[in-house]
C-alpha cells in the first residue's frame, strides 16, 4: 500500500491529506484517506469534503469530448477532433468579431500552473480577455490590499488565530464555510473573546461571546463610527500611526461626523454597544480582525475592507502574533489565480504598462516583450455584458458553473444562448453550464492531477496524483496544450509542457516581487509542510508559519500603509414598498460546496442536505405571512425574477431578512447585477425582495 500526500482542492485552507492506495498498476484504488498530521494548516483534522475526495470518480463524467451538431444534439468526438474543431471555431470567431470577440473565465479550482498556461494562451497569444471566478469572491480583498499595502499581500498566518486574545469576525461564518479555521478558534490555547459582526445570527454568531447584528449594508458606517470612537477616546497607537502609516489625519477628519448616535440610526447598533466594542479592542493585547464574503460581496466592499484595515493600523494591531486585518479566501487556489493568472496584473504582480516589469517577465518567459498582454482583462461582469451586447460571440469556461453561480444568473443563461461558441471544460458534463455548451471538454478531478496551489495564508502546497488517469482521460493542462497545439502555438508553449516547467517559469516571474518564490523547489513541495511566500532564492531558516509587516514596512512607494476611505454610498437599490424585505445569501452546510456538482457525489452530504431549494425567514415574518415550516414560498426580487423555495423558520433572522443558501440555482436567480466600483465583485449579500406563501407543505 502506498501513501501519497496531496492537497484538498476545495476551500482556501488547502488542507493536506494522506491517501493510502492499493492494487496493481491499472487497478489502483483508494483504501483510506487520513488528514496529514504534521501539515501546519489542518494538523490531523479535515472536514467531510476533503475526506470524501475519493467519491469524485463518477459515471457522470464522460472520458471523451462532446460537440453539439447542427440538430442541437451533443455527439461524442475524439480528442484530436475536438481540439481541431475548437481551435477552428476560435479562429473563426476572432476573424469575424476581432480578437476580443472571444473570452474565457477560469476558476480558483485550477492549479497555479494551469491558470498560468491559460493566461499565456489566452492573454498573451490570443489577446483575449480572461477573468476568473475569483472575481466573485476575492477581487475586493485584492483591491483593498493593493491600495492600502501596495501589493495583494494578506499579512497573516493561520496560527495568528491561536495567538489572538480578541478575534473579530466580520461577514465570516467559519463554522460552516471554513471548519478548520473554526477548530483553530474553538481549541485555541489562548483565552480569547470572540466577536461576530453579521446581519444574521449565523452558526458562528451563535457560538460567539458577542454578536453585533447590524442592519444590511451598514458595515461601513459601523466601522467608521467605531474608528471615530477609538480616535476620540485616544485608544490608538500614535507611535505606530506616525512611523508606519500615511493619510491618518485625513481619515480622522473624514470619520469625525460618524458619531455613535448617527451610527445607531443607520446600523441599529446602540452607542453603548459600540463603546463596549471599542473598549474590548482597547483592552486586547493582540486583536485580529478577519473578514470574508460578507464583506467582499457588496457594492462598497473595497472601502469596507479598508475600514477594517484602518482599525488594525490605528490600534497597532499589525505585524505582531495574533493581530492583523486578515481576509479569508474562498477557493483553494484563489491566491494562485490572483498572482499568476496573467489577468489583472502580469505574472507575479505588477502593471501591464510598467516597462521594467514587462521586461522582467519577458526575460523570465524567454519571449519577446511584444508577446505579452498589453492591458488588464475586462472583468467578469463586463464579459457577460459584452456577450449580451453582441460584442463577444465565443466563451471558454474552465471548471466553474456561471449559469448557476453568476449574480442575477438569468443574464448568464441569456448570454449562453447568444454565443456562437460556448466551450465548457469541467469534471462533469451535466452541470447547468455544461448542458448549454456547444463543446464540452471533460477533465479529471484533482486526485488525478499534478501541480501547485497557494492557500489563504500564502502557503504553496503540492497537488500530486493519487490515482493515474485511465484510457482517454485528460487533465486540464493536457486539454490546454491540445487546444494550443491545434491553434498553431507549438513554439509559444514549448516551455510550458509540464507542471514543473510552468512552475519554474512562474518562479522566475516572481523574482524580486513581494510574492517571490524563487527559493521554492517544486519537487521539494511533495510530502512537505508547504512554504509561505515570500521565499526568495537563498532563503534559509524560514519559519513554517510567517506573517508579513513584522518590521512595519509595506509595499507602497513610501513603505507606509495607507488609510483609504470615502463617504458611504447610497444603496443603489434600497428596500421599497413593493420590495420591503432583503435577501441575504451564504453557505448552507459544511458538506455543501458552491453549486454542488462535486459534493453531490458524497452520500453522507447528500443524505443530510436538503435536496430542494429552501430559504429561511424569521418567526415574526412567518407569522405575518401565515407560513409554517416546509410551506412553499415565492420570493420576488427587484431584478424582475422570482423563484420558489421551501420555507425554514430561523430565529437568527430579523423580520426584514430572508436567507437562502448559494447551493441552489434559484438563489442567484434573485441576486442583483450590482458591483463594487473598484473590484467589480458582485453584491451577492443584498437584494430587495418580497415574499408570498403559495402552498402549504406542498411541492415546488
Amino acid at each position: 500500500m502506498k501513501k501519497i500526500q496531496t492537497t484538498c482542492n476545495y476551500c482556501s485552507l488547502g488542507c493536506n491529506l494522506d491517501f493510502y492506495v492499493e492494487g496493481e498498476p491499472g487497478a489502483e484504488r483508494i483504501a483510506r484517506i487520513n488528514p496529514a498530521k504534521e501539515y501546519p494548516v489542518n494538523r490531523g483534522f479535515a472536514c467531510i469534503k476533503g475526506l470524501s475526495l475519493d467519491r469524485q470518480i463518477s459515471e457522470r463524467r464522460s472520458p471523451l469530448p462532446l460537440i453539439r451538431n447542427d440538430r442541437g444534439l451533443r455527439e461524442t468526438a475524439s480528442w484530436d477532433a475536438a481540439f481541431k474543431h475548437t481551435a477552428q471555431r476560435i479562429r473563426e470567431i476572432q476573424g469575424k468579431y476581432g480578437a476580443e470577440g472571444f473570452a474565457a473565465i477560469s476558476t480558483g479550482q485550477l492549479t497555479l500552473e494551469e491558470m498560468a498556461l491559460l493566461g499565456h494562451i489566452g492573454r498573451n497569444c490570443l489577446k483575449i480577455n480572461v477573468d476568473g471566478n475569483t472575481r466573485l469572491c476575492m477581487a475586493t480583498s485584492v483591491a483593498a490590499h493593493k491600495q492600502a499595502f501596495g501589493f495583494d499581500a494578506p499579512p497573516y498566518t493561520l496560527a495568528d488565530l491561536e495567538y489572538s486574545d480578541t478575534i473579530i469576525l466580520i461577514g465570516a461564518n467559519p463554522v460552516v464555510a471554513h471548519p478548520i479555521i473554526w477548530d483553530r478558534i474553538r481549541f485555541s490555547p489562548m483565552p480569547h473573546k470572540l466577536i461576530v459582526i453579521d446581519p444574521r445570527r449565523s452558526e458562528t454568531a451563535r457560538n460567539a461571546d458577542e454578536w453585533y447584528g447590524l442592519k444590511p449594508k451598514s458595515d461601513l458606517t459601523f466601522l467608521y463610527a467605531l474608528a471615530n470612537l477609538l480616535i476620540e477616546k485616544g485608544w490608538i497607537d500614535a507611535a505606530y500611526i506616525e512611523k508606519h502609516t500615511e493619510g491618518f489625519s485625513e481619515f480622522k477628519a473624514a470619520v469625525r461626523s460618524f458619531t455613535p448616535q448617527y451610527a445607531a440610526e443607520i446600523t441599529g447598533i446602540s452607542g453603548e454597544r459600540l463603546l463596549a466594542l471599542a473598549e474590548t479592542i482597547r483592552r486586547g493585547k493582540a486583536v485580529s480582525c478577519w473578514w470574508t464574503m460578507g464583506v467582499n460581496q457588496g457594492y462598497e466592499a473595497v472601502r469596507t475592507a479598508q475600514a477594517i484595515i484602518a482599525i488594525a493600523l490605528m490600534t497597532g494591531n499589525m505585524g505582531r502574533p495574533g493581530t492583523g486585518a486578515n481576509s479569508i479566501t474562498g477557493q483553494i487556489d484563489a491566491m494562485g489565480s490572483r498572482l499568476f493568472s496573467n489577468t489583472a496584473g502580469l505574472y507575479g504582480g505588477g502593471d501591464f504598462d510598467n516597462p521594467k516589469r514587462r521586461g522582467a517577465v519577458a526575460r523570465a518567459l524567454q519571449c519577446e516583450e511584444s508577446l505579452l498582454a498589453l492591458k488588464p482583462t475586462i472583468p467578469y461582469n463586463a464579459i457577460v455584458e459584452n456577450i449580451n451586447a453582441g460584442k463577444i460571440k465565443g466563451l471558454w469556461i474552465l471548471c466553474t458553473n456561471p449559469r448557476h453561480s453568476w449574480a442575477n444568473n438569468e443574464t448568464f443563461r441569456t448570454a449562453a444562448e447568444n454565443l456562437e461558441l460556448f466551450i465548457v471544460q469541467d469534471i462533469y458534463g451535466d452541470t447547468d453550464s455544461a448542458e448549454l455548451s456547444t463543446v464540452f471538454l471533460p477533465v479529471v478531478p484533482g486526485i488525478k492531477k499534478e501541480g501547485t496551489m497557494i492557500n489563504t495564508e500564502r502557503r504553496l502546497s503540492a497537488l500530486r496524483p493519487v490515482l493515474p488517469k485511465s484510457g482517454e482521460e485528460k487533465n486540464d493542462m493536457e486539454v490546454l496544450l491540445g487546444i494550443g497545439g491545434a491553434l498553431g502555438l507549438e513554439k509559444e508553449v514549448s516551455l510550458w509542457r509540464t507542471p514543473k516547467g510552468v512552475f519554474n517559469l512562474m518562479k522566475e516571474c516572481s523574482r524580486g516581487m513581494p510574492c517571490d518564490i524563487t527559493g521554492v523547489d517544486y519537487d521539494g513541495l511533495a510530502g512537505s509542510k508547504g512554504v509561505q511566500w515570500p521565499c526568495p532564492q537563498g532563503a534559509s531558516g524560514l519559519a513554517e508559519e510567517r506573517r508579513l509587516y513584522e518590521d512595519g514596512v509595506y509595499y507602497t512607494p513610501s513603505g507606509k500603509a495607507k488609510f483609504i476611505f470615502e463617504q458611504p454610498l447610497a444603496n443603489p437599490l434600497p428596500q421599497s414598498e413593493d420590495f420591503p424585505l432583503y435577501l441575504n445569501t451564504g453557505r448552507g452546510t459544511v458538506g455543501q460546496w458552491h453549486t454542488q456538482t462535486r459534493t453531490r457525489e458524497v452520500a453522507y452530504v447528500a443524505d443530510v442536505s436538503i435536496k430542494k431549494a429552501h430559504a429561511a425567514i424569521s418567526p415574526g415574518l412567518a407569522a405575518a405571512k401565515g407560513v409554517n415550516e416546509n410551506d412553499v414560498i415565492e420570493i420576488t426580487s427587484s431584478n424582475g425574477q422570482r423563484a420558489r423555495f421551501y420555507a425554514r423558520i430561523d430565529s437568527g433572522l430579523d423580520d426584514a431578512q430572508v436567507f437562502a443558501p448559494i447551493h441552489y440555482i434559484e438563489t442567484n436567480k434573485l441576486t442583483l447585477s450590482v458591483y463594487d466600483s473598484y473590484s467589480k465583485e458582485p453584491s451577492y449579500k443584498y437584494a430587495p425582495v418580497s415574499v408570498q406563501k403559495v402552498a402549504e407543505g406542498g411541492r415546488l
